[in-house]
Order: structure tokens, then C-alpha cells, then sequence
């Protein structure tokens, strides 16, 4: 007699049980007032150089600190402190994301409800920080010029769950084959509310507009 085989779909559970932990975190932050913003881009895009030249524009609007994921190293947490931001390093231990759960580990060694806005720059990657909820009020991916504009059609989810998305390094644009147009074609087609940005970290170009593009929708 053949028994019926229980089948547990893993992958499934941990994205619900971590969904259901991030709706539960988003619901605290609410509560201490402090918004947290998820930054996700692939290694070398510039979000640490992005980060510093936003912190220039909260300076005395907001308070504002980061938290900084990567698999090893303290060299971004470093790299913040030095540009006088408060800031946190956080080791995943080998994994390539966080979750809603190292999060708020992070947000509690941070002390968040002093700040009134925490921007976790995730794990460099195109593909795992997109799949788990963070518990983030919005997420942000950075795209950089060298990377070319075809990374919406080759990392859909990354696109499909950000609210907004910074095209970087705008200052090389004339050394790449990089078609702006395509680019903002293949984003929308992916995510057609998704709203896009052109920025510059090293020249500072686009700066203002990401700063006034949170506190607008924030605070």
C-alpha cells in the first residue's frame, strides 16, 4: 500500500513567514516615527558615494543614519563615519541578502527611533535582496552607467518591486554605450509606477532631486 508523501514547500514558507515579520516591523517603525529605506545595486555601483552625498542633504532636515550589509568587511560602515554619518555594519554571514528579521537586529544596535530616516544599503546583488521584504517603507535600486541599460530585462524582480529607481555615474554616459531612452523602456516595462532618477555621486548632479523625491513622499 502506497502512503501519500507529505511535501513542505520551504521556499514558500520562509518568504511568508518573512513577509509576515517584515508587515510586523514596518508597523513598529511606524510607531517610533522612523522611515526605512531599502538600497539595492549591484557591487560598484556607488551606493556608499550616494549615501554620503545624501547625507550632506539631510544635514540639519533630518536625522538621518545608515546601515550597511555585506557578507564580511566594515569597510562601507567605515567609509559613512568618516563622512560623519552615523552608521552600522552588519555581516550576513555568508548570506546574500537580508531579511526582516537581520534587519531589525541591525535597526535595534542602531537605536532607529533616535533617527528620523535609516537607509540600509543591502548586500550588492541584483537578485537575492529583491526576493525578501526588509520591512522597508519603499526600496530603491541603484543602476549605474557601466552596467548597461539592459539590466531590467535580464533582473525583472529587482525593477518589480522597487518604488524608485537612480541611474548613476550619468558622468561617464559619454564613454559607454548607454541608452537612456531604452533604459527608462525596459524599467517601465517591468514596473510601469516605478519613478527614475539621473544622478551623478561623484559629481553631485541629481543629488538634490533624490533627497526632495524622499522627503516628499516621507516627510
Amino acid at each position: 500500500m502506497t502512503e501519500d508523501i507529505r511535501i513542505i514547500e520551504v521556499k514558500q514558507s520562509v518568504f511568508a513567514d518573512n513577509d509576515a515579520d517584515a508587515e510586523e516591523l514596518r508597523r513598529q517603525l511606524q510607531e517610533e516615527g522612523t522611515v526605512l529605506l531599502n538600497m539595492m545595486a549591484s557591487p560598484g555601483a556607488g551606493k556608499t558615494t550616494l549615501l554620503k552625498k545624501l547625507a550632506k542633504e539631510f544635514e540639519g532636515v533630518l536625522r538621518f543614519a545608515v546601515m550597511e550589509a555585506d557578507i564580511d568587511s566594515d569597510v562601507d560602515a567605515r567609509a559613512m563615519r568618516e563622512a560623519g554619518v552615523d552608521s552600522i555594519q552588519i555581516h550576513t554571514g555568508g548570506m546574500c541578502h537580508l531579511d526582516a528579521d537581520m534587519t531589525r537586529q541591525g535597526l535595534k544596535e542602531l537605536n532607529s527611533a533616535a533617527y528620523d530616516l535609516v537607509i540600509l544599503e543591502n548586500v550588492g546583488n541584483l537578485v537575492c535582496p529583491a526576493e525578501f521584504d526588509t520591512g522597508a517603507a519603499a526600496n530603491i535600486t541603484v543602476l549605474s552607467v557601466p552596467e548597461g541599460d539592459d539590466k531590467p530585462l535580464k533582473y525583472p524582480l529587482m525593477y518589480e518591486t522597487c518604488q524608485l529607481l537612480v541611474v548613476n555615474k550619468t558622468d561617464v554616459l559619454p564613454y559607454f554605450d548607454f541608452d537612456c531612452e531604452k533604459l527608462c523602456e525596459y524599467a517601465k516595462r517591468r514596473n510601469p509606477e516605478i519613478e527614475i532618477l539621473f544622478a551623478s555621486a561623484k559629481t553631485g548632479e541629481g543629488i538634490p532631486e533624490i533627497a526632495e523625491w524622499i522627503r516628499n513622499r516621507f516627510f
